[in-house]
């Protein structure tokens, strides 16, 4: 047998012995920072502030919220929302893409605010033929909410939010509109 071999087997075993222990290391830390996070579809109902005779709308989302440290949580999400003004005349879509920092000074309570990206197409009756028009505007929002815990993996998430955005303009008078709205969303947590 190679005298060579038998020289760096010891040195070969410690290295995989190593490398094993800091593999397992790592798994577990990966482990823990993965419980730390949240998956939550929800679904909500949305009312624009200005327009107080309008009808609330269905909206829905999905969100990915994670603990940064003991108590403040980031979240990540998107939804879609609509809604209608001058009569039906305007439909305005909107994709927001929110990020929020939650304080949590109780596990089950929170509270923060955050930015959005907010994706808004103005769709016009066929009847007025103004072409359609999307754009790309910035928001900022305040809100609070709870989750109730249902098994270990899983809770009921309550979230209620007031979103801040600028005029947006439209072709119908007044040629702007306010799109600041209220939220209220109902979502399944799911944690890993």
């Amino acid at each position: 047998m190679n005298k060579g071999l038998l020289r760096q087997a010891p040195r070969l075993l410690d290295r995989i012995l190593i490398g094993g222990l800091l593999l397992l290391v790592l798994l577990l830390l990966g482990l823990q920072v993965a419980r730390a996070g949240e998956i939550i579809p929800s679904i909500g109902i949305t009312r624009p502030t200005d327009s107080p005779g309008s009808d609330a709308k269905i909206s829905g989302g999905v969100a990915f919220r994670g603990s940064i440290a003991p108590m403040l949580k980031s979240e990540i999400g998107v939804s879609y929302r609509s809604q209608e003004l001058n009569g039906g005349d305007l439909k305005v879509h909107m994709w927001p893409v929110t990020t929020s920092l939650w304080v949590t000074p109780i596990p089950t309570v929170y509270a923060g605010g955050g930015v959005g990206w907010y994706h808004t197409t103005l769709e016009y009756s066929p009847a007025l033929a103004f072409t359609e028009s999307t754009s790309q505007e910035f928001g900022v929002h305040l809100g609070a909410g709870f989750t109730v815990p249902l098994a270990p993996m899983a809770a009921i998430d309550v979230n209620g939010r007031y979103i801040f955005m600028k005029d947006q303009a439209s072709q119908l008078p007044p040629n702007s509109f306010d799109p600041d709205f209220w939220t209220t969303t109902v979502g399944l947590a799911f944690r890993f």
